[in-house]
């Protein structure tokens, strides 16, 4: 396996918080595949309030806190709670394949996987778009990205990713770059969501769509975890989206504990 990436020392001036991979496979010998990527360079992130990859999806004894500020923090092993959002158990509640073939992903189309914790989403996208396409893997959570950049090299396939550690205000999107942004089980950690949907607008390419994911805030939920009361309703999602600039284009209604909502620009 060939992995290619940027210029290592020009990734690291001015504190660059991306990293852009093209990883081309190629025809050598199973030997190769042992061998470690050369490591990339994100910031420091902090473990803020609105923790993008900690999505709280899988019920279990999580162990939460609440801040002064009302939002609940983590305090458990980030890689071990990656690896529980990347539980087959997952599947059959959150349907990824049905998930995808519904936002009509197709070979060359570009993606942002905003709050991509395990990168659950994130290979899923990475074969729908192919090589030809790109995928955004974006969280404020360092660990969480280099979760993901080493799941991707292990499917042993050809895929173009950047890496991007946001603030949690800013997801730092390019500038009409993607045909779709999936935001999964990540909304109700934001704050001021119309301002931060309307600032993500610029990164849309003409035509481009915001997919929302989320859990129900009551009983067709079940068990989540953290208090429901962080959960934002589907009525207030729609809402605050359309104070961002949107208006809803598509619903799905398939998922069992989670609204799924396509919203375009107005």
């Amino acid at each position: 396996m060939i992995a290619k990436r940027g210029n290592q020392q020009d990734e690291r001036t001015n504190n660059t918080d991306v990293i852009s991979k093209t990883n081309e496979r190629s025809g050598e010998e199973d030997g190769d595949e042992g061998k470690t990527m050369p490591k990339g360079t994100v910031m420091n992130g902090v473990w803020g309030a609105i923790a993008l990859v900690l999505t709280l999806l899988c019920p279990g004894p999580l162990v939460a806190q609440e801040g002064q500020d009302g939002h609940h923090h983590e305090r458990i092993n980030v890689m071990e709670y990656l690896d529980r959002l990347d539980s087959h158990e997952r599947d059959q509640d959150q349907k990824p394949a049905q998930v995808v073939a519904a936002l009509s992903l197709k070979p060359g189309m570009y993606v942002a996987d905003l709050g991509a914790g395990s990168g659950y989403f994130t290979r899923r996208f990475v074969e729908a778009v192919t090589e030809t396409g790109k995928v955004y893997v974006i969280d404020i959570e360092p660990e969480a990205l280099k979760y993901v950049e080493d799941s991707l090299v292990h499917m042993h396939r050809s895929f173009e990713a950047e890496f991007i550690l946001a603030r949690p205000d800013n997801p730092k999107i390019p500038f009409e770059s993607v045909d779709v942004v999936f935001v999964c089980n990540t909304y109700h950690h934001l704050e001021n969501r119309s301002e931060y949907f309307r600032n993500v607008k610029s990164s849309l390419k003409p035509n481009g769509r915001v997919a929302i994911v989320d859990f129900y805030h009551d009983d067709r939920s079940g068990e989540v975890g953290f208090p429901k009361r962080h959960l934002i309703p589907r009525e207030k999602v729609e809402e605050e989206m359309k104070a961002a600039g949107y208006h809803l284009a598509k619903e799905h209604t398939f998922l069992p504990k989670q609204y799924f909502l396509e919203f375009v620009t107005d």
